[in-house]
């Protein structure tokens, strides 16, 4: 296995950090089918619809992560893991933590744009 580094804007969690992502992703999707499923069976309001936004961000939060080996919280906080779960260690150059803070940010606002179009889509499904 090729050794894992820091680097800033790019890369700042390991293997196991990623795995748990991935986790989290595919928690937030489950999550949101069983929202969804409840929202459809219960002949709910079409605005109850919109309960699915929070687990599909908590999903797309953690897959995007996931993919692009960066945490957005390490990233807002200046920090970065790559030995055991809560071996965070501190970025020191101010330079790399503002580049970042400029990938945690972006990361949000992928995420945000994902979650909030597969809500528009199950909002709109005539069903």
């Amino acid at each position: 296995m090729a050794e894992e580094l820091y680097i800033a804007g790019s890369c700042n969690i390991g293997t196991r950090e990623i795995m748990r992502r991935r986790i989290v992703a595919l928690s937030g999707v489950l999550f949101a089918l069983i929202i969804a499923s409840a929202v459809l069976s219960a002949d709910s309001p079409e605005s109850a619809r919109w309960a699915v936004f929070v687990p599909l961000l908590v999903a797309a939060i953690g897959w995007i992560q996931s993919r692009r080996k960066f945490c957005l919280a390490y990233g807002l906080a200046g920090t970065f893991n790559f030995g055991r779960m809560g071996d965070i260690k501190r970025v020191n150059d101010p330079v790399s933590r503002n580049a970042d803070r400029k990938t945690a940010l972006t990361i949000l606002l992928q995420s945000i744009g994902v979650a909030f179009a597969i809500t528009l889509i199950f909002y709109f499904l005539p069903i």
